[in-house]
């Protein structure tokens, strides 16, 4: 019989990736499974980013919270696999308003782990950050690294981590905890920085650049994150955390030279803006396990993956100028 995966957040920048990959039959594990998306379609969820298996017949959607305990649970029956997406997720906003974090990351993060275990669901994924780490000098955070969350957005998601966990240890629910480096590719929302500098490039207003732009992160295209995920799904152990990591580390100046480079303009077009509190200097994960157990490599370049990410952005006006800050 067909798996059945609840999917949350699946109209977002990474779950509909996730969702589109498994339709497509991309991984090994998951073919032919059955999809429900539970999204609740906040600003930052678009249901045409489920446009191109929007007639899939194995592709169910329903917009909605998942803080809704009744509804959560009406979606969980008979579901064998969860891969919980939906998060708040933007640090500045959690900088200037954490309540929306606190409820969705935490509450809402809360209310599936006992709806699923209530429902007896199989496997439980839930797709954390490397930001629960806190900052590093040098070295790469291996799991075991102690949380240590500096901005709102972080400690929602080291809360909803350690939440995971406890339904592992206490109740036995087969939870599985990834922890990704920063995203980027197709459909990620022009409030994160690449699509932000790539939009405001494209419509000739200036890139914004924290300070000196000397902080520090290490970049994974969502086609390796969401088959990482995968993986952890399939394969991995129950109560284990898994760090998914795209090998790629540049200051945020460096990233803003590549994409400068990338659409053919100079540094005239970028403008220095105060840093924000708090700023994290840099993150970067050791990903040695989720390869050591699963056989997980990043497969995407840098140079490619932004390239082909600066093209969609460019190709697809239509979709991103509704969510554009105006100039």
């Amino acid at each position: 019989m067909a798996e059945r995966i609840l999917v949350t957040g699946g109209a977002g920048f990474i779950g509909s990736n996730y969702v589109r990959r498994v339709l497509e039959g991309r991984y090994p594990g998951q073919k032919g499974a059955h999809v429900t998306v539970l999204d609740k379609l906040t600003y930052a969820g678009n249901p045409g980013n489920l446009a191109d298996v929007a007639d899939d017949p194995r592709l169910e959607f329903t917009r909605g919270d998942i803080v809704d305990r009744r509804l959560v649970a009406s979606l969980l029956d008979g579901v064998d696999l969860v891969v919980h997406f939906a998060a708040e997720s933007h640090v500045d906003r959690s900088i200037s308003g954490s309540a929306e974090f606190i409820t969705t990351n935490v509450v809402g993060t809360h209310n599936l782990l006992q709806c699923a275990l209530e429902a007896g669901v199989g496997r439980f994924v839930h797709v954390s950050t490397d930001e629960v780490y806190g900052s590093i000098e040098e070295g790469s955070w291996a799991e075991t690294r102690p949380l240590e969350p500096n901005s709102p957005y972080s400690a929602s998601k080291a809360s909803s981590d350690l939440i995971a966990r406890a339904y592992h240890r206490t109740h036995g629910l087969d939870v599985r905890v990834t922890r990704c480096s920063n995203n980027y590719g197709p459909r990620q929302h022009p409030e994160k920085f690449i699509p932000k500098a790539v939009t405001n490039l494209a419509r000739g207003i200036p890139v914004p650049l924290y300070g000196e732009g000397v902080n520090v992160r290490d970049w994974l295209h969502v086609d390796d994150h969401c088959r990482g995920i995968a993986l952890v799904a399939a394969e991995g152990r129950a109560g284990e955390v898994y760090n998914i990591g795209g090998g790629t580390e540049l200051t945020n100046r460096e990233l803003t030279g590549r994409l400068l480079d990338i659409l053919g303009a100079d540094w005239s077009a970028v403008r220095r803006v105060a840093d924000r509190p708090g700023h994290d200097l840099r993150y970067s994960v050791d990903h040695s396990k989720i390869t050591r157990e699963l056989g997980y490599r990043p497969e995407v370049p840098l140079d490619e993956g932004l390239a082909g990410t600066v093209r969609w952005y460019l190709d697809n006006p239509d979709w991103w100028e509704p969510a554009a800050q105006p100039a």
